[in-house]
C-alpha cells in the first residue's frame, strides 16, 4: 500500500507539473503558483471545516510552515525552469530532491543500505549527463540552476511533510497552503497585481492546484505508514510522467546523452528505494 500511494503521488505530480509548466509559459510562474496554491487552500479549508472536531492542533504547525516555505520556493523555481527550459531535462534534476530527505533521515537516525548510496551516485551521474548540454553554453544554464534549487526545496518539503504527517496529514497540508496564501497575499498587495490571471483561467489553475495538493496528500499518507526514504524516492519518479507528456504533447527531443542522463537519474532514484 505504501508503494502504491507513493507511485500514485508521482503520477499526479508529474501530470500537474506538466500542465503548470505549460501555463507558466503565458503567465508569470509566481502568478501560477500563487493562484494554484490559493485555490487549493480554499478546497482543503472546506475539508478541514468538516473535520474540526477530529483534528489535532499540535505537532504539525512548525513542520507545515517549514514545508510551505520550502515547497513554495521549489515550485517557483521549478515552474520557471519548466517554462524556459527542456522539460525532459528539468524534471529529472528537480527529482533529485529525494536525496535531501534520505540524507536528513540518516542525520536523524535512519540507516540506508549500501544500495541507497549506489542509487545516489547513479542519480548524480545521470543529472550531470542530462544537464551537460545546458551547462556547455549551447543553451542557457538558468533552467538547470533553477531546477537544482527546486530539488532542494522539494526535498526539504518532503521531509517536513513526513514529520508533520506523523501527527496529521490533513492539517500539515492545510498549514502548508495557509503559509503560501499569506506569502502571496503580501506579494500581491505590494505589487498591486494578480499576475494578469483572468476569470476563464481559474478552472485550469484550480485543477492544477488540487492535483499538486492531492499528490502531497498521497505522499503524506505513504510516508506516515512506511519509511520516508522509500516513499520519497517512489514519489520522486514523477519526471517519467512529465517527460512522456512533453514528448507526446510538445514533441520535445533530447540529445542522446541527455536521454541517457535522464534515464540514469530515474534509475538512481529507483535504486534508492530498493
Amino acid at each position: 500500500m505504501v508503494s502504491l500511494l507513493a507511485l500514485a503521488s508521482s503520477a499526479v505530480w508529474g501530470t500537474s507539473d506538466f500542465f503548470a509548466g505549460l501555463f507558466s509559459r503565458r503567465r508569470p510562474a509566481v502568478a501560477v503558483v500563487g493562484w494554484t496554491q490559493g485555490l487549493a487552500f480554499l478546497v482543503i479549508s472546506v475539508v478541514v471545516l468538516t473535520q474540526l472536531g477530529h483534528v489535532p492542533w499540535h505537532g504539525w504547525p512548525l513542520w507545515s510552515v517549514a514545508a510551505g516555505l520550502s515547497g513554495l520556493t521549489g515550485l517557483l523555481c521549478f515552474y520557471t525552469a519548466l517554462s524556459t527550459g527542456t522539460m525532459g531535462v528539468v524534471a529529472p534534476i528537480a527529482a533529485l530532491g529525494v536525496a535531501v530527505p534520505v540524507l536528513l533521515g540518516v542525520a536523524t537516525g535512519d540507516e540506508p543500505g549500501a544500495w541507497t548510496w549506489v542509487g545516489i551516485l547513479v542519480a548524480v551521474i545521470g543529472v550531470t549527463l542530462a544537464s551537460g548540454p545546458e551547462l556547455s553554453g549551447d543553451v542557457s544554464p538558468r533552467p538547470v540552476v533553477l531546477a537544482g534549487v527546486a530539488a532542494v526545496g522539494f526535498g526539504l518539503a518532503l521531509f517536513c511533510i513526513d514529520r508533520g504527517a506523523r501527527t496529521s496529514t490533513l492539517m500539515t497540508l492545510w498549514g502548508m497552503r495557509a503559509t503560501s496564501v499569506v506569502v502571496f497575499t503580501v506579494v500581491a498587495l505590494v505589487a498591486r497585481s494578480v499576475g494578469g490571471v483572468v476569470a476563464r483561467e481559474l478552472p485550469a489553475l484550480l485543477v492544477i492546484g488540487c492535483g499538486d495538493m492531492l499528490a502531497n496528500i498521497l505522499f503524506g499518507l505513504a510516508s506516515s505508514r512506511g519509511q520516508v526514504s522509500v516513499a520519497s524516492v517512489l514519489g520522486s519518479l514523477y519526471p517519467v510522467v512529465t517527460i512522456l507528456l512533453a514528448r507526446v504533447v510538445l514533441k520535445e527531443r533530447l540529445r542522446a546523452i541527455q536521454r541517457v542522463g535522464a534515464v540514469l537519474s530515474l534509475v538512481g532514484a529507483a535504486v534508492i528505494a530498493f
